[in-house]
């Protein structure tokens, strides 16, 4: 009678144990899936909420504006710069450079009578002067997408927000201008600038308004303006 001989292969694990690995590495890579989907959840969440909050921030309001300036869209630039506000401040600053004793304060009044009656001359000016400035300043950004000018905005300007008002410092190609804006809607306006080259311009038009029959007035302006330009210089 012939004896029956029993084989075991030891080169493969039993059919079970294969089963339990295969199923181990199954679960632990649907565990990392599902770890990954929700981390990039949250980051695209995170995400879209950071953006929304900042296309209410100044911020944005100037990268769309530097946006419009250099494509040359003066329509959409004009949302985002109130001339008459920009205007009527720089009068006030051009007044508050002149020492009040050393010019007959009688003469002010007539002097800014005549400013009022040019000025829609000279809000154009101001406002053509500002976007020509503005174009030549954010030169970089031209040709550029929009997401690139709007993330890179907060790198170039200081923003300061108080009370509904903010104070921006931009430094560009070693130029400094100040701004100052408030909410309009859903975005910021600018009402105030702080520019030496469009102080004088302003200052010269003020003095150009002053009636022919007063030159001691314009000499008067002429020479407290010069003191104050080199005062700063």
């Amino acid at each position: 009678m012939k004896r029956k001989r029993i084989v075991i292969n030891v080169d493969q694990p039993p059919s079970g144990r294969r089963k339990r690995a295969g199923g181990g590495v199954g679960r632990a890579l649907l565990i990392i899936g599902i770890v990954l989907l929700v981390v990039i959840g949250g980051l695209a969440a995170g995400g879209y909420f950071w953006w929304r909050h900042y296309q209410s921030s100044p911020a944005y309001s100037l990268a769309l504006l530097v946006d419009a300036v250099q494509r040359n869209d003066g329509a959409t630039a004009d949302q985002f710069l109130d001339t008459d506000k920009v205007c009527n401040d720089f009068v006030v600053q051009v007044r508050q450079k002149l020492p009040g004793s050393s010019i007959d304060s009688s003469l002010w009044p007539s002097q800014f009578d005549a400013a009022k009656a040019v000025s829609g001359k000279l809000k154009e000016t101001v406002h053509d002067q500002l976007m020509k400035e503005l174009r030549g300043l954010t030169d970089i950004a031209a040709g550029k997408p929009f997401i690139i000018v709007a993330l890179a905005t907060p790198r170039f300007v200081d923003i300061k927000e108080q009370d509904k008002v903010a104070s921006a410092t931009a430094h560009i190609k070693d130029e400094q201008i100040q701004l100052t804006m408030q909410p309009n809607g859903e975005r910021w306006r600018i009402v105030a600038v702080k520019d030496d080259k469009l102080a004088k311009m302003v200052a010269d038009s003020l003095i150009q308004s002053v009636p022919t029959n007063g030159p001691e007035l314009q000499d008067a302006i002429k020479r407290q303006l010069d003191k104050f330009q080199r005062r700063r210089h």
